[in-house]
């Protein structure tokens, strides 16, 4: 079932009135103010949101009430979006308010989609090819940010705000639950294969301590800066574990091919103890050259050099007119509906790519983005807070970032060619790195800001909606391209993403978070649990990689059909009694 069909089956069951006793959860960052241990349902409802009894009054007073309920600001989004719920039509049209709503978090998980895959992974991978990175140390560094870049800026949003924070609980275990049984199922199913051994057991030990880790701060109710430092380090050790044992498997393979003669020297990145690597490079390796193979059929014979405005208009044409011939229809309709995102995208954030023989280098295009990336920054970061700073109250930020840029973008015009990149086109990679963070970080804050009012509408608690919303938009990406790698027969690879990413996830995720609080508010954060629904959560995910912990090695690491087919199950089951707790048929 879909997003929006679930949303729309939740508002025809519920009544308007209804409010389920689920319960806020939340972060405070008060001292002494944190829960130790499971709480009940009797305290959480003295804690819980005021804004969440606005459905217990009448259609015509609930707009009255969330103005004057300080609970019901949301200043972290650029709408207030219980207003618009509420307050923006007529009560009898809020049903048609709320389906704008959901539109609209459907465009923004759209955005988060496009701005991470398009932009935010290509200018990372161009960063990490400048900076000379090997494949292991970029595998565990910048291509888990960058596949991560969703979850972990919606986790960083919803904990920076009290009354969402139990957004990120959920979204983070939901995601891992999720990543861990249906895609990796997904991927048995398409592809069974034999896993690598040590990668897999080694991915897996490390996501079990920081699980275990994060219940254990949950049960507390509190943290300090010392041990959110110490869980941050705990992913520095996992790259260094990476690392080590990437030394190690090299120096066996080269002691033994030393005595064979006629072998061809193997470079030491693509030998590496994770084999997603080798199908990685192997994949690179084929696929470039059939790009090429591909590109050069239709190289014009005679030298051709495009005008500035034929690059310019090219540049920001997002449809490949040779892959829409070849595309099926369903694909084309998707295209459509992206297309205005991208070019708007395209105008506003710079793209290195390393593959490409000029590095796509566009003149007229990259001397506007001067102009266009730096004024996006300005006007989205912390949702527009520093939009309209006056400087000594006269002169508007805004106008001094579009002057400067203006100024750079007609130097770096008059001093290149269309032909030949600079040598400083790297920063551009760096400058479309920032942007692409800084719209990520915007479009997380407003999927937030929108799950916390639908939760509010609906009677549904932030956990659940991040298990479940959150969760699947920020994962439903991994699903399809790692069965599809499957299918193109690199099942481990697509396994070690399912494993590897979810890691850097939840350690960057809830650690970063806490330290914005911290830095903020000057004080430890306190935790407050969502009662027997968080523990829920957390137990299903842990279960789930103890399970995969002593099934897969007992299979002789063989993932089959039938070890795919029982993740789908136990993550049905897991759904199901998340559910049923939630709208309180189970209960303690």
């Amino acid at each position: 079932m879909s997003v929006s069909g679930f949303l729309a089956l939740l508002l025809a069951l519920l009544p308007s009135g209804q409010l389920l006793a689920s319960g806020t959860g939340n972060f405070s960052t008060e001292p002494g103010v944190g829960l130790a241990g499971p709480t009940s349902l009797a305290m959480m409802s003295e804690s819980s949101d005021q804004c969440d009894r606005v459905m217990n009054y009448s259609a015509a007073e609930r707009c009255a009430f969330v103005k004057r309920t300080p609970d019901c600001s949301m200043e972290d989004g650029f709408f207030n979006y219980l207003k618009l719920a509420f307050c923006l039509l007529p009560p009898n049209l809020t049903p048609l308010t709320i389906t704008l709503c959901i539109v609209w978090l459907l465009a923004l998980f759209l955005i988060l989609g496009l701005a991470a895959s398009k932009f935010f992974c290509p200018n990372l991978s161009a960063i990490s090819s400048t900076l000379h990175c090997s494949h292991n140390v970029a595998g565990v560094t910048f291509l888990a940010l960058g596949n991560g870049a969703p979850d972990i800026f919606s986790a960083m949003a919803a904990i920076s705000h009290p009354h969402t924070a139990g957004l990120a609980v959920g979204a983070l275990f939901g995601a891992g639950i999720f990543v861990t049984t249906v895609v990796a199922g997904s991927v048995a199913l398409v592809k069974p294969f034999t896993v690598a051994s040590r990668p897999f057991l080694r991915d897996v030990i490390f996501y079990m301590i920081a699980v275990f880790w994060t219940f254990v701060i949950l049960y507390r109710g509190t943290t300090t800066l010392g041990e959110i430092l110490g869980y941050l380090f705990l992913y520095v050790v996992y790259v260094l574990t990476v690392l080590i044992s990437s030394c190690i498997y090299n120096r066996q393979k080269n002691s033994a091919t030393n005595g064979l003669q006629y072998i061809p020297h193997i470079p030491a990145e693509l030998n590496s103890s994770d084999s997603s690597d080798d199908d990685d490079d192997i994949q690179r390796m084929r696929g470039g050259t059939i790009q090429q193979e591909y590109e050069s059929e239709y190289r014009p014979l005679l030298p051709y050099s495009e005008s500035t405005r034929e690059i310019l208009l090219s540049s920001l044409n997002p449809v490949d007119n040779r892959k829409w011939r070849r595309k099926p229809w369903t694909w084309k309709v998707v295209k459509v509906v992206k297309t205005p995102l991208e070019v708007l995208l395209l105008l506003c954030v710079p793209v290195v790519d390393p593959d490409k023989e000029d590095r796509n280098w566009r003149r007229p295009l990259n001397s506007l983005h001067l102009i266009t990336a730096p004024l996006l920054c300005v006007l989205v970061f912390q949702s527009g807070a520093y939009g309209g700073v006056m400087i000594q109250g006269e002169f508007p930020v805004w106008l001094l970032i579009l002057l400067l840029g203006m100024f750079l973008a007609a130097i770096v015009f008059c001093t290149t060619t269309n032909d030949h990149p600079p040598k400083y086109h790297p920063l551009f990679a760096f400058l479309g790195f920032v942007v692409s963070a800084v719209l990520i970080s915007a479009a997380a804050s407003e999927v937030v800001s929108l799950l916390h009012m639908l939760g509010v509408v609906l009677s549904l608690s932030n956990t659940v909606l991040g298990l479940t919303l959150l969760a699947w938009g920020n994962s439903i990406g991994d699903l399809f391209s790692d069965v599809t790698i499957a299918r193109q027969g690199y099942p481990r690879m697509a396994i070690a993403a399912c494993f590897g990413g979810i890691i850097f996830n939840m350690l960057f995720g809830v650690g970063l978070g806490c330290l914005m609080q911290m830095y903020d508010t000057h004080s430890y954060v306190q935790f407050e649990s969502e009662g027997l629904l968080t523990w829920i959560v957390a137990g299903a995910l842990g279960s789930s990689l103890v399970l995969s912990f002593l099934i897969v090695p007992l299979s002789q690491f063989h993932l089959g059909r039938t070890y795919g087919v029982f993740l789908l199950v136990l993550y049905s089951i897991f759904l199901l009694i998340a559910l049923l707790t939630e709208f309180g048929i189970i209960h303690t």
